[in-house]
């Protein structure tokens, strides 16, 4: 019964994309060839970016702002009226936004659509023990960044006229990302026996892979799964065995997971604290520097080294 009402519901969307299409089609063009590129994106990790490469040729809005959780994420009417009015549109794709694939094939017909996290190797990405692909690839800076020039390109090819400035500005941007690599080298600080990072779902495999540190997520890749008290248990074990002084919440998944696991321990004698909130499938709000790749990226790398040198 679930399954027929999301496909009643997914085709119910897709009856409304098109009708939205015809309609923007019967539409005269004013363009100029002066107006900004339209870009839509799923998530802020892919737009902020975008939007900061291309710079004053573009207007970049993300449909997931903070503590949105793209799993669960169902677009509204809003959203697909955004979708259908935008010059070139971005995902992340590898199931992440599972519930708006439908969408994007169906308007990928009309203009351009890019899954960037598509335009990868499947030897650059995790799987996890049931073969599922990880779709988390911004916490590897460099698979994010391999990605995003995908999107370049395409926004190059979208606006030829404008492809030496959007070279430009990537190329700057790359190179904050390198001051980035470079912060990131402080985690080598933690203890080693303490390099456990517990969170909510298994969202830093690829941060985990990047900095050399064991990740455990006590649900799956997708916070559709269901955590039980085995999950919880195994996981205050492992705390126990690695003497991992913190673990940590994230800013879109429901906190009760980890502080189940945080008063099973302290039940158990084992003593571990929240060590802060973690940014994973979401960013930080607007206007903040936890609003930026960068920043987020730098908050999560602070806030880990921290607690977990304790």
């Amino acid at each position: 019964m679930k399954s027929l009402k999301k496909n009643i519901w997914r085709l119910a969307m897709l009856i409304g994309l098109l009708i939205l299409a015809a309609c923007g089609s019967s539409e005269e063009d004013t363009s100029n060839g002066e107006e900004k590129i339209n870009v839509v994106t799923t998530i802020a990790q892919i737009g902020e970016p975008l939007s900061v490469i291309g710079g004053e040729h573009v207007n970049v809005e993300s449909l997931m702002g903070p503590s949105v959780d793209p799993h669960l994420y169902n677009p509204t009417q809003s959203d697909i009226s955004k979708v259908d009015s935008a010059d070139v549109i971005f995902y992340n794709g590898l199931n992440l936004e599972v519930n708006m694939v439908d969408v994007f094939d169906s308007i990928g017909t009309e203009k351009p659509v890019l899954a960037i996290g598509d335009t990868l190797s499947e030897e650059q990405l995790l799987e996890d023990e049931e073969g599922a692909v990880d779709p988390h690839i911004w916490f590897d800076i460099d698979l994010w960044e391999s990605a995003l020039n995908a999107a370049v390109e395409e926004l190059k090819e979208y606006a030829p006229e404008h492809a030496d400035d959007f070279e430009a500005n990537k190329q700057a941007y790359f190179e904050e990302l390198d001051s980035l690599r470079e912060s990131a080298e402080k985690l080598e600080e933690i203890p080693e026996k303490q390099r456990v990072l517990v969170t909510a779902h298994d969202a830093f495999g690829y941060f985990g892979n990047q900095h050399d540190m064991e990740v455990v997520g006590l649900q799956g890749l997708s916070t559709e799964g269901e955590i039980g008290v085995s999950d919880i248990n195994e996981t205050i074990a492992l705390i126990e065995e690695y003497e991992v002084p913190a673990i940590f919440v994230e800013s879109s998944v429901n906190q009760d997971s980890i502080n189940a696991v945080i008063e099973g321990a302290s039940s158990n004698g084992v003593d571990v604290e929240l060590g802060g909130e973690l940014f994973s499938d979401a960013m930080g709000e607007e206007g903040t520097d936890e609003g930026t790749y960068i920043g987020m990226y730098q908050h999560n790398i602070d806030t880990i080294h921290e607690a977990l040198t304790r």
